[in-house]
């Protein structure tokens, strides 16, 4: 048989919600009722297949047929030993679904019998008898709610109709691809959980064989997101097909949903070398120190990990280099999976874009970037279509990772536009609207593998993508050039003994007035008892909203000492001393503050009004190209700065980042039409419009 065989099954499968759908039940909830159904149609037909398998083994052997000459206790022990499950029904009474469901008089006895007929293991995920715990696919549950709108048998004939003992652990994955992805589509469950469509498994398969050379050693396959396994199976898969039985294979996936775990551990039960874990990969690695030649996954997007912040902060395995925001895991779930690649490990890992540029310079989702490119892990990122997932039509990205680069390679990231490599669906799928066909696969395969300039493919050094976010601070000058600046008073550096320039110049007003109310106690103590209760009332009340609401740029501000007025004088964009002759101080800040003193010992409570004159400052950032030698570097952020920054300034600290700008790279401007083409199409439309006009005129 081939794949092709097996999807006529699809149709099937999908049309048993028919009857969901008329016992009232609720879209969203279909999945709930399908999974524990199919992975039970599944089971059996494993079963099924390995006693015909079973058979022909032993007659090839031994010349005889097992179930007839063998002792039946010895078969069945043999049976059991291969840990892949057991049913009483099936092998003992030769019983199937189909043949329970014939009768509808024992059907509700014979059903239990045989969904009790199961191993422990099998019943577990099944959840056929659980009262607490997890209940992975719940079987017990759903039967309950069947029974009671008396439409289980009804709903297990339907699937007992579905035979699928014809065809191989690949054929049913690929048929479990498209069942699970209608499932994705319509769960109410699956947020930021984009499941993979079989075209992008086969993508990533097909760049992981191109890489592997022949050997006699296990290739181990691991996904620490694993869902339901078709990602970590279709990949294996696939890679078989295509090395061509050069290499053996043997997969490893964790996942914590329920669900998906029960259905991809049940999997893993009939496919060689295979161990699937149940938990929180980011808090509870099942693997622990274990190492993998290939990672791949496909992580939630956008997904919070506040639940398990405290584990995240807390963990001992220094896999964290750095925390990404709570709000989005996916980079938390890059360096897990970096720290499960062997020395000489590859990786394949699907993202949105976010993880390519959000945070600026310094966060830790730049640094987790700049890590990465720093310990030579990236060899190319590729930009698939959008429309090409099935419940999200954003654009998405494939991470490709490798500890062990071709020479070529080093210190190099290759950028992939293949957001036109793709051939419409007839029929969408979802938001699903394209595919990347083998075609169009193999040639991305190819560009990936000959690492050179192409069209729609670009090899930079590493560093192009990092950048400076130089700090300066800015000195604000007047219009002749001047800053506050020069007037401040020298005072001695207490610590070290040597002469500085004071922060400020405190002022000992003696008057404030902004035009409309004037100030002239700086020291406070006394408040009108009619209007406040007390004098914290006062401040807190008219004194600090005051103070607050004053502007020195925008109000007739003035401050008033024995000596002087001191005033903004926002045309010239200084400060004025104005005392037997005006005096123009530079660009400076007033800067009153108010504050409220409890009483102490030696002090009664009061209200104290400061005024000081401070220099202008203020912090900028610019962002300034990298150059990876150091000397080169600060001689390019100089050149920037003589030629972009006017005002006096100095360095303060400078922060690496890094980004990976798509449309930075591929932008291509949009072709203006010509001058003489817009006239003619308005001249056209003018036409158009004076026709209109003489028709209704008529």
């Amino acid at each position: 048989m081939t794949t092709n065989n097996i999807m006529q099954y699809e149709s099937k499968i999908w049309a048993t919600a028919d009857l969901l759908r008329g016992s009232g039940i609720k879209e969203s909830e279909w999945p709930s009722y399908m999974m524990p159904f199919f992975a039970l149609v599944m089971i059996e037909s494993r079963l099924l297949r390995m006693i015909d398998i079973f058979k022909i083994e032993s007659q090839e052997e031994l010349g005889e047929d097992p179930i007839e000459d063998m002792d039946k206790e010895e078969y069945l022990d043999l049976i059991r030993d291969k840990g892949q499950g057991y049913n009483k029904y099936i092998f003992e009474k030769n019983k199937t679904l189909k043949d329970i469901c014939k009768n509808d008089k024992s059907f509700e006895i014979d059903f239990d019998a045989y969904l009790n007929g199961f191993d422990v293991e099998t019943k577990g995920l099944l959840g056929v008898d659980v009262s607490d715990g997890e209940k992975f696919l719940d079987m017990k549950g759903v039967v309950t709610k069947l029974r009671a709108k008396k439409v289980l048998l009804g709903y297990t004939k339907e699937w007992s109709e579905i035979d699928l003992k014809a065809f191989n652990n690949s054929e049913i994955t690929t048929l479990e691809e498209h069942i699970k992805r209608k499932w994705a589509d319509i769960s109410a469950e699956t947020a930021g959980e984009q499941y993979t469509p079989d075209d992008v498994i086969a993508l990533i398969a097909e760049i992981i064989a191109s890489k592997i050379k022949k050997s006699n050693t296990m290739l181990k396959i691991y996904d620490c997101t694993c869902g339901g396994g078709n990602m970590l199976f279709g990949v294996e898969d696939r890679i078989k097909r295509t090395i061509k039985g050069e290499r053996y294979t043997s997969t490893y996936g964790q996942d914590w949903n329920d669900a998906l775990y029960a259905l991809a551990k049940i999997e893993s039960r009939f496919r060689d070398d295979s161990k699937i874990e149940h938990g929180n990969t980011l808090t509870n690695d099942k693997f622990g120190n274990d190492e993998f030649d290939v990672v791949v996954a496909n992580p939630p997007y956008g997904v919070s990990w506040k639940g398990y912040q405290k584990d995240i902060k807390n963990d001992k395995t220094g896999r964290f280099k750095y925390q990404p925001s709570i709000s989005d895991g996916q980079l938390l779930f890059m360096q897990h999976l970096i720290s499960k690649m062997d020395a000489k490990g590859m990786g394949v890992v699907v993202h949105n874009g976010s993880t390519l540029f959000s945070g600026d310079a310094g966060s830790s989702e730049s640094n987790i970037r700049k890590w990465m490119l720093d310990s030579d892990i990236v060899e190319a990122v590729i930009q698939l279509p959008t429309d090409e997932f099935f419940n999200t039509g954003i654009y998405t990205y494939l991470w490709v990772l490798n500890k062990h680069k071709r020479k070529r390679c080093k210190n190099k990231v290759m950028l992939i536009n293949a957001s036109q490599k793709f051939v419409p669906l007839k029929k969408s799928k979802g938001s699903k609207r394209k595919e990347i066909d083998k075609p169009n696969r193999l040639e991305i395969v190819n560009t990936l593998k000959k690492y050179k300039d192409n069209e729609y493919a670009r090899v930079f050094d590493k560093e192009f993508f990092y950048f400076n976010k130089q700090a300066i601070r800015l000195t604000n000058v007047d219009e002749n050039g001047n800053s506050f600046e020069d007037h401040l008073p020298i005072i001695k550096n207490k610590t070290t003994g040597e002469n500085k320039k004071a922060d400020s110049l405190k002022l000992k007003p003696i008057k404030l007035s902004n035009g409309e109310r004037e100030l002239d106690e700086f020291v406070i103590t006394e408040y009108d008892t009619a209007i406040f209760d007390s004098l914290s009332d006062y401040f807190f009340q008219d004194i600090r909203p005051f103070i607050a609401s004053l502007d020195y740029k925008e109000q007739p501000l003035a401050i008033t000492t024995k000596d002087a007025d001191y005033f903004f004088d926002t045309d010239r964009e200084t400060i004025i001393k104005q005392g037997k002759r005006q005096k123009a101080l530079g660009c400076g800040k007033i800067v009153i503050k108010a504050s409220f003193k409890k009483a102490t010992k030696k002090m009664s409570e009061r209200i104290e009004i400061t005024v000081e004159l401070t220099p202008d400052y203020q912090k900028d950032y610019e962002i300034i190209p990298f150059l990876k030698d150091e000397t080169e570097n600060q001689k390019a952020i100089d050149e920037f700065m003589a030629k972009y920054i006017t005002k006096p300034f100095i360095y303060l600290d400078n922060v690496v980042g890094v980004e990976i700008n798509f449309n930075k790279v591929f932008y291509k401007p949009e072709e203006l039409q010509e001058v003489s083409d817009i006239l003619s199409d308005i001249e056209a439309i003018d036409c158009k419009l004076k026709k209109l006009e003489e028709e209704l005129a008529i």
